[in-house]
């Protein structure tokens, strides 16, 4: 519910939050404490509001990953 909220009402809307960010790190927190071993932030807007400085557990960011991969390919030889 809350991740849902954060993005919908607030990062679509250009709006980034500390405290919103504090409920995703409270989030990722949980996670680690069952077992999670990373994070992939699979909507674009998450990016702007979690960094890997942030999180506790690696992050994969899915926008930063096809934008390096599409980089790649388009400098192919």
């Amino acid at each position: 519910e809350t991740v849902n909220r954060v993005i919908y009402e607030e990062l679509c809307r250009g709006i980034i939050s500390d405290e919103s960010r504090k409920q995703y790190v409270k989030i990722i927190e949980k996670l680690k404490e069952k077992g999670a071993q990373g994070v992939i932030l699979g909507c674009t807007e998450i990016g702007l509001l979690v960094k890997q400085e942030d999180s506790p557990l690696p992050v994969f960011d899915t926008t930063a990953i096809h934008g390096y991969r599409a980089a790649m390919e388009a400098l192919k030889d």
